[in-house]
């Protein structure tokens, strides 16, 4: 069964998430920016929600974890809880 790992920001709007996407396109620290802005308890963590398979997280959520490339953030990703700035930190099929 596929499994990942993930670390993602999560803000209200989806223009603080645009404008986090920049920051770290220019060099800051993605796990910073997520303990500084995240709203998610994972924030603490820098973001990272540890390992997961296809249908623990929301449909939008899996669709971009179990698709995106490895490495490269994405987002901003709207669900029900607000904007979302995902990284997929691994991901084994």
């Amino acid at each position: 069964m596929a499994r990942a790992t993930a670390r993602h920001i999560l803000v209200k709007t989806e223009a603080e998430a645009l404008n986090l996407k920049g920051q770290i396109e220019n060099g800051a620290d993605f796990a910073e920016l997520a303990r500084q802005y995240s709203s998610c308890p994972s924030s603490r963590d820098g973001g990272d929600l540890g390992s997961f398979g296809p249908g623990q997280m929301v449909p939008e959520f899996d669709q971009v974890v179990f698709s995106a490339p490895v490495g490269v953030v994405q987002g901003p990703v709207k669900t029900q809880f607000g904007s979302h700035l995902v990284e997929v930190t691994s991901r084994e099929d």
